[in-house]
């Protein structure tokens, strides 16, 4: 099989049919040169990708019905289903009341706040436990397409401010620009994000902190503490990163919560 038909076999999967191409062939540059066969080739990209994103999928939630009427759109039901917000669900409100304490929002910056979650997953569902004295305009982007759906779902039948876009984060660009496009203040969640941009390209998670910094007010990236599953506790320092963002920009905040650590950071310059 040449390159072309390897990428439409592993997309035939239900799990990758709606992931960008763009994040395909990440993973297919990975295993491009190793000397298998091709059935032995796609199995090692499906297992890649399952990897970087079984975090964010789940099965249950691909295969709801995309009308709004299911019982189990419900945010709580959906944050306290998903293996990437189970955790974080009860300490909602506490960890967005910390994020948004550490910017010194005035009465006109309260009254909106652009959010930017970048690799989202169904993280969406978490906006009403935003402060409710913000006025938070919140844009999503995800590369799990049904994950997508279900968001603009339920930001439609809520009338909620905010939408989710169906992309790559491997697309600069195309999220410098969107980020371009808004006023007012910006911040950026990267929610257990950067270790699956670390698993498709090395060291891209500093690339594109680098390129976002400059063009909003802060940013917060959080990684699991502990493992999803079994609950563990990780032996795993992250300093690659941690060190990188100590180096590099303003560190703001640093805590966590249901075993995920989150640091919240700014560019050099203070905010205005």
């Amino acid at each position: 099989m040449n390159k072309q038909e390897i990428l439409q076999k592993i997309a035939e999967k239900k799990e990758f049919s709606k992931l960008p191409e763009k994040d395909i062939k990440k993973a297919f540059s990975i295993f491009e040169r190793r000397q298998v066969s091709d059935e032995e080739k796609i199995k090692l990209i499906r297992d890649l990708l399952r990897k970087a994103y079984s975090v964010f999928t789940s099965e249950k939630l691909l295969s709801k019905n995309k009308n709004g009427k299911d019982k189990n759109l419900e945010p709580w039901r959906v944050l306290k289903k998903h293996i990437s917000t189970r955790e974080r669900f009860p300490y909602y409100k506490e960890i967005y009341s910390r994020i948004f304490k550490n910017f010194n929002l005035n009465e006109r910056d309260k009254s909106k706040i652009n959010v930017f979650d970048l690799g989202s997953g169904v993280n969406e569902f978490s906006y009403g436990y935003f402060p409710d004295n913000l006025n938070i305009n919140y844009t999503g982007v995800e590369a799990i397409g049904q994950l997508v759906e279900l968001g603009n779902v339920f930001f439609n039948k809520n009338k909620i401010n905010g939408k989710m876009i169906h992309d790559s984060l491997f697309e600069l660009s195309k999220i410098k620009e969107l980020i371009k496009e808004k006023n007012w203040k910006k911040i950026v969640f990267l929610f257990k994000t950067l270790d699956s941009l670390e698993m498709l390209e090395r060291d891209y998670s500093k690339k594109l902190l680098k390129e976002i910094i400059p063009l909003v007010n802060g940013v917060v990236v959080s990684f699991a503490t502990h493992s999803l599953i079994a609950r563990k506790k990780f032996n795993v320092s992250r300093n690659w990163i941690l060190g990188f963002i100590k180096e590099n920009f303003n560190i703001l905040d640093e805590f966590e919560f249901g075993g995920e650590k989150y640091v919240v950071f700014t560019n050099e310059k203070p905010l205005t």
